[in-house]
């Protein structure tokens, strides 16, 4: 499926996406030194989330879409040279009335979890995905 949002996210930052289906996204990240907080290699938790969160925008999959709201856990610490894959799966969704300017359209509800290469589940949460009329910057 083609990527209709985010097309400008920096891989080296939050990820490269490996499978875009509907309602449904996995997203690869390798962490980075820069990525650390402290001299044991602690990655610091907004590059994970950010993966979850890129990962939670593909599963909508739609040029406007965009968080409204975050649930999350953080499982498990990450370390630089950790490999991750974050899985995303719109699970409900509400609305399709009509709203003007940058008025939600349409609510998605997405879980998403972030494993590290030893399938170790570092990260879950749920993102309160909104799909606008136009780009919220207009």
């Amino acid at each position: 499926m083609e990527q209709m949002t985010h097309r400008l996210t920096s891989e080296r930052l939050v990820g490269k996406p490996v499978k875009i289906e509907k309602n449904y996204a996995e997203v690869l990240m390798e962490t980075v030194k820069e990525m650390a907080v402290d001299e044991y290699g602690l990655v610091h938790g907004g590059f994970t989330f950010g993966l979850a969160d890129y990962a939670a925008m593909l599963a909508v999959n739609e040029p406007t879409v965009v968080l409204g709201k975050a649930e999350v856990k953080f499982l498990k610490p990450v370390r630089v040279g950790d490999r991750l894959v974050a899985r995303a799966e719109v699970i409900e969704e509400s609305g399709g009335g009509v709203g003007g300017g940058t008025s939600p359209r349409r609510k998605k509800l997405v879980k998403a979890e972030v494993f590290n290469e030893r399938d170790e589940k570092v990260f879950e949460g749920t993102f309160h995905c909104y799909v606008l009329e136009k780009h919220v910057l207009e």
